[in-house]
């Protein structure tokens, strides 16, 4: 792509405005030249004048007087000649043009030393456009050669390719800079509110401690003793992650989970009989399904759409059905093409994903165990985010509605995790994996993860964010994104 020079439009307004100035000063020497020459020749001719009609002035002779100033009133310059005698009286008034203004020559002629009268000779002014049509040469060239330094300007002027990539670096060390700041304020914000609603909390306990000193356990609300089961739980399936990490602490995380089913039973004494099963339900659920080393055969891709401003449920039926269906048929098209990567043998989808408002899900499924489908669910999700950065860039430059996307890899038990992990966390065109440990095992060798900073949960401790993948992989996705859009392209042809 050619650019042009860097503010042409304001270099041609200059040579503009130089061409100008120096029409300007020609015109000006021009006619100061001519003035000075035309005053020489008028002197000149007035003097010769009076010479001739010396004889005839004195005399009063008006006929002599006429044919005499007839013959100078042939020049072009002469406009008009008025000789008058010693009294001031009008004696012969001659000339081409006598209404018209110019500069006037006015001698006195005498005889001797007595005054026989006097002649005024007046010369008619030049034109600007004379001037003008006289120098064409000069101003048509002067014109040329002004717009000769434009085109050579808009020419050596352009940016390099070296240029463009150094700016083209800037701008985006800028917009990352930025972007940094405004999520280290955004951090600092959800920081300062997690310490009010921690403070909060802790002078809420206190308040209940008290309450319960004074008026017995049994007017404890049952709603605050479920939160402190469920913090208590949450605070032992933390403690027997952390302990369950270190292998030569074994005896010691045996004596902590021991005191800890302790306190959950002493605390969950205090409720009724169905609020203790459904803590202990709760329990043992949460501890599943947190566990990092669960099994799992499948994985759920789910895709939703950034939309901070709620367009998409704004948009009339008329544009939003084909732009889901449009999303729906990439999506497909998409896992159909990817699954046929010989890295990817032996892992099936499930369902035929269908976009709506609220995005759309894919269920991969391992049909034996050496089956990377967790690999499959980070690379399917990938390849729609790029897909669909193209797909937007598009429809932005042809002025037409679209939506950035966000993605969420899980096993099947975390979806419902994963769900809220992107709308709570989730940013635009980023990927959140949520996967145990052999998940995780599967992709190590092929992309990088980093932890989200500062998790306020166990699903947000829990959760990676994927950071980018080795040359083969993102390789591979580039030649299936490629192979999609030529499917899109030929389906747009024979429509």
């Amino acid at each position: 792509m050619t650019y042009l020079a860097p503010r042409q439009g304001l270099f041609a307004i200059i040579l503009l405005v130089s061409f100008c100035l120096q029409t300007l000063l020609l015109v000006i020497s021009t006619d100061q030249q001519l003035s000075n020459s035309r005053a020489l020749k008028g002197e000149q001719m007035v003097a010769q004048l009076i010479d001739e009609a010396r004889l005839s002035l004195e005399n009063k002779d008006r006929v002599s007087l006429s044919v005499i100033a007839n013959r100078y009133t042939s020049e072009q310059d002469v406009t008009k000649i008025l000789i008058t005698d010693n009294n001031d009286d009008i004696l012969v008034p001659v000339g081409n043009a006598p209404m018209q203004q110019g500069d006037t020559i006015r001698q006195i002629a005498t005889n001797g030393d007595a005054v026989i009268g006097s002649v005024a000779l007046t010369l008619k002014d030049i034109s600007k456009g004379e001037i003008i049509a006289m120098q064409w040469p000069f101003v048509i060239g002067t014109m040329l050669l002004h717009l000769l330094l434009w085109l050579i300007y808009g020419y050596l002027a352009r940016p390099t390719k070296e240029q463009i990539n150094a700016l083209s670096r800037d701008i985006q060390d800028l917009h990352r800079e930025q972007y940094m700041q405004i999520d280290q304020r955004s951090r600092n914000h959800e920081r300062r509110s997690a310490d009010r609603q921690t403070n909060d909390l802790q002078e809420n306990n206190s308040q209940t401690m008290g309450s319960l000193g004074e008026d017995g356990a049994e007017h404890k609300p049952a709603d605050l003793r479920k939160f402190d089961i469920n913090s208590e739980v949450n605070q032992y399936l933390r403690t027997q992650q952390n302990q369950s990490a270190a292998s030569d602490t074994a005896h010691s995380s045996t004596t902590i989970d021991d005191a800890a089913d302790d306190q959950v039973a002493n605390l969950a004494a205090e409720s009724t009989q169905d609020e203790m099963s459904g803590s202990s339900t709760h329990k043992s659920n949460s501890a599943s399904r947190l566990s990092a080393t669960r099994a799992f055969d499948s994985v759920r891709v789910q895709i939703v759409f950034h939309d901070e401003f709620n367009m998409l449920e704004r948009l009339a039926p008329a544009q939003r059905l084909p732009y889901l269906a449009l999303c729906t048929q990439l999506l497909n098209q998409a896992a159909t093409e990817l699954l046929k990567q010989p890295l990817l043998l032996g892992v099936s989808m499930i369902n035929e994903p269908k976009f709506d408002d609220s995005g759309a899900s894919v269920l991969l499924k391992a049909d034996n165990s050496h089956a990377k489908v967790a690999l499959a669910g980070v690379m399917l999700g990938k390849l729609y985010l790029m897909l669909n950065k193209i797909i937007h860039d598009k429809h932005i430059e042809l002025s037409r509605f679209a939506l950035p996307a966000k993605a969420g890899v899980s096993d099947d038990a975390q979806s419902d995790a994963m769900t809220q992990l992107l709308h709570s966390v989730g940013k635009k065109e980023q990927m959140l994996i949520l996967l145990p440990n052999a998940g995780l095992k599967q992709i190590s060798h092929h992309v990088q993860v980093q932890s989200i900073m500062r998790p306020t949960t166990v699903y947000e401790r829990e959760c990676a964010v994927f950071d980018g993948g080795n040359d083969s992989m993102i390789q591979r996705l580039a030649d299936v994104r490629n192979s999609v859009l030529m499917i899109e392209n030929e389906d747009e042809s024979h429509t």
